[in-house]
């Protein structure tokens, strides 16, 4: 799915000031925009219907109707997902309600993430990975553990990764990439410090770099050349990743898996040659 309003934001600074009057009303107005046809639009943004049609086509979009109609699309995405959230655990909550609304958050996470998910930019994504010298990867935290089954997951199928636990390895690592290098930096609020620091030496190389963020704002996607999205939806007590995480494990293994399947008979035999086979016990 094209997401119209994450390909806006990511246009602003590149658009005329006509287009950011455009911009900005539907980033405000998204549910009133999502209904207006292009003249009603024109009219309330003091902009032609010309002008509008041109700012659709350079986010992507072949006209005014494929672009409202993913508007309309992913505001509809929104408010079900904002009918279904789930009640934060409670102090008098028992064992099966904690049980139902971990497993709950997680599932609703799992579908809000996949409906925040663009296929083209996967596809890019994936074709960055595919035809770059070394792949680095960015985390710390809960975020480092999905960097870090990332790095075992592409390191079976021979494209080499990189990852280190210590954060000033990890600078050291950005600091030394080169433009055929690819980053990928994992941080859930986009606005951890070490990953901001990170994200910006991979630039300064002219490295591409692709982010794994909550849906928003913020430094680290600002940084990135491609952003992939999970639901922001963590408990408001999170005291650590916990529906967050599986988002991200979940968008790794669709990387993962979408770029198997882009050379498949090499990689099949790949995985027959690195799988490490376990003798089993008979008195087991």
């Amino acid at each position: 799915m094209k997401i119209a309003t994450i390909r806006l934001r990511e246009y602003y600074d590149e658009a005329s000031t006509t287009e950011q009057a455009i911009i900005d009303y539907i980033l405000n107005n998204p549910d009133q925009a999502a209904k207006m046809t292009i003249y009603k639009l024109a009219e309330a943004t003091f902009s032609s219907p010309s002008s509008i049609i041109r700012l659709c086509k350079k986010n992507g979009f072949a006209g005014y109707k494929e672009f409202s109609k993913s508007l309309v699309y992913e505001q509809a995405v929104r408010h079900n997902y904002r009918s279904k959230e789930i009640a934060d655990v409670t102090k008098a909550d028992n064992i099966k309600e904690i049980v139902d609304k971990v497993t709950n958050k997680n599932i609703l996470s799992l579908e809000e993430t996949a409906n925040l998910l663009d296929f083209e930019v996967i596809e890019q994504c994936v074709e960055l990975i595919h035809d770059c010298e070394r792949l680095v990867l960015f985390g710390i935290g809960a975020s480092l553990i999905v960097a870090k089954d990332a790095q075992l997951k592409f390191t079976r199928i021979n494209k080499i990764a990189y990852v280190n636990e210590d954060w000033h390895t990890q600078l050291l690592l950005a600091r030394n990439m080169t433009p055929s290098d690819v980053g990928i930096v994992i941080s859930y609020s986009g606005q951890t410090k070490e990953m901001i620091e990170c994200s910006k030496a991979v630039k300064a190389n002219k490295a591409n770099l692709i982010s794994i963020t909550k849906y928003g704002k913020a430094p680290v996607m600002d940084l990135a050349d491609y952003n992939l999205f999970v639901a922001a939806n963590e408990y408001a007590f999170r005291s650590g990743a916990m529906s967050s995480r599986i988002s991200q494990l979940n968008l790794i293994d669709i990387l993962y898996t979408t770029y198997v399947n882009t050379q498949y008979e090499k990689s099949i035999e790949i995985l027959e040659k690195t799988q490490i086979r376990k003798e089993s016990n008979q008195h087991d």
